[in-house]
């Protein structure tokens, strides 16, 4: 079964400039083009003005009101912003006229559970992006078109479409605004009063195309789109509407990039590895390089929210050097998605999935040199072997080797025991419960140990690592010396 969603965006001059994150002024923003009014704000319809009305009839009305000359390459370019983000549904797009958008998302119902779930995420991606829009839903691209322009409906079924689609005004097929007056002498206002008239006499008339549009509406005749292509590299930029001094003001405009981002990895099946976002300062004599940042992640991911948390942890450490005029957002690495394994039983403690985000979100947060992982050296003595280095890309999926014999936790300097009924003393009288672990090394560079280890219980059910030192003939009238060397979690 073919559905297809359809977006229209009815302000999309209006919001390309002012984008929705951005409070309206109170006397509201209006759309020229060629010096008329197209489209008008709630604001400015408040304060009288309509469409069709020139410049001097706005600023006689409102003289504060925000007009915007509509252009025509901003435009499109936002409408390729919102196609790229939709395909997270579907890698079908297509991009229509009059500012709308088509996805074919027959295949995607199941997994994201149905026609109201995608269209309330679709929603969601467009709130994210800054645009108003209406959603129609249909068996055909042509009808889902008209459902989202005029009706604002959702049907899966030809039947209810076809009862729909001959409600509307016969001006909302494009192809018949051209004959509008002869419709209208004939009597025709609806669509189901054009397809009433002989279908050879409004070939004549009108030619093939109006009949092939209302085809193509009812599912009667087959659809050809032009399904949008992406590039082989994911890069966007967006400008911001003013100088931004502070960092987490990139925030809204990185969260569009990231969108879009999402909407291409899913389409080419890609997960990203490595993302870099630019912070681009003024241009000119007084020009500031680019405040560059690198986001390098354990495992790939595709999810928008993640992505989004580990660049808001990043932003709330930057400080500019210099006002933000504009973000852009490259993917620097992708390798092909891999589904996530699913398991009747999960493992206790999460997957490695999520250890890796945890990972990920620690660097983000705490900066690459304060989360560290255990490096040990190839040495016997536990206070040479015990190293710890900066948590890197490629240590994130196993920072932590398995198999440890010793403790991760050791002290920097190991600390003397009691010795009470010839027991070593923390506490508590500590007993042994391992077999006793001989280390004997060092002679190669003047720190020689002779050590015998093990693990110790406490009253308390807590473990720690103790040693004993070698008792030699000269030390045998002391006795023993116990120490504590490390502590398990």
């Amino acid at each position: 079964m073919r559905v297809f969603l359809a977006v229209h965006l009815p302000k999309l001059p209006l919001e390309v400039f002012r984008p929705k994150w951005l409070p309206d002024p109170e006397a509201g923003s209006v759309a020229l083009e060629k010096d008329k009014v197209v489209i008008a704000d709630a604001p400015a319809r408040a304060a009288g003005i309509r469409l069709g009305m020139k410049r001097g009839g706005v600023l006689t009305l409102s003289a504060d009101v925000l007009m915007i000359e509509r252009d025509a390459s901003r435009e499109a370019a936002a409408q390729h912003e919102v196609g790229v983000a939709l395909m997270r549904f579907s890698p079908d797009v297509a991009l229509a006229e009059e500012a709308t958008v088509i996805v074919e998302i027959g295949a995607s119902l199941k997994l994201f559970g149905g026609v109201r779930a995608v269209c309330r995420q679709a929603r969601a991606v467009l709130d994210t992006l800054g645009f108003t829009a209406r959603i129609g839903v249909a068996p055909t691209g042509q009808g889902a078109w008209l459902l989202a322009r005029y009706g604002n409906r959702r049907v899966t079924r030809l039947a209810s479409l076809e009862r729909i689609l001959s409600t509307l005004p016969m001006v909302a097929v494009p192809e018949a605004r051209p004959f509008a007056d002869w419709f209208a002498g004939l009597g025709c206002a609806t669509i189901a009063d054009i397809r009433r008239l002989p279908r050879a006499g409004l070939q004549r008339r009108c030619g093939e195309r109006v009949l092939d549009s209302l085809d193509r509406a009812f599912g009667t005749a087959p659809e050809l789109f032009d399904w949008l292509l992406l590039p082989p590299t994911f890069s966007a930029r967006t400008e911001l509407p003013d100088r931004i001094e502070h960092a987490d003001g990139a925030l809204h405009a990185a969260h569009r990039l990231i969108v879009q981002l999402c909407g291409w990895l899913c389409a080419k099946q890609l997960a990203v590895t490595g993302v870099t976002l630019s912070l681009e300062h003024e241009r000119g004599r007084q020009a500031v390089a680019p405040t560059v940042i690198e986001i390098a992640l354990g495992e790939p991911a595709w999810q928008e929210a993640h992505l989004l948390r580990l660049l808001k942890e990043r932003l709330h450490r930057i400080e500019l050097a210099a006002p933000m005029i504009a973000v852009r957002l490259d993917a620097s690495k992708v390798e092909a998605a891999v589904p996530p394994a699913e398991q009747l039983f999960p493992e206790p403690g999460g997957s490695a999935q999520s250890h890796a985000r945890l990972l990920e979100l620690l660097v983000a947060r705490l900066g690459e040199d304060n989360v560290l992982r255990p490096a040990p050296t190839a040495d016997y003595r536990p206070e040479v072997a015990n190293r710890w280095a900066p948590l890197s890309a490629s240590d994130m999926k196993s920072a932590l080797p398995e198999g440890l014999p010793r403790p991760t936790w050791m002290l920097a300097t190991p600390v003397r025991l009691l010795t009470r009924r010839h027991r070593p003393f923390y506490g508590s009288p500590l007993r042994v419960v391992s077999p006793a672990e001989r280390i004997e090394s060092g002679w190669f560079d003047g720190e020689l140990v002779t050590r015998d280890y093990f693990v110790a219980e406490a009253d308390d059910k807590s473990y720690y690592w103790i040693y004993r030192e070698r008792v030699s003939s000269r030390d045998a009238e002391e006795g023993p010396r116990w120490f504590l060397h490390g502590l398990f979690g």
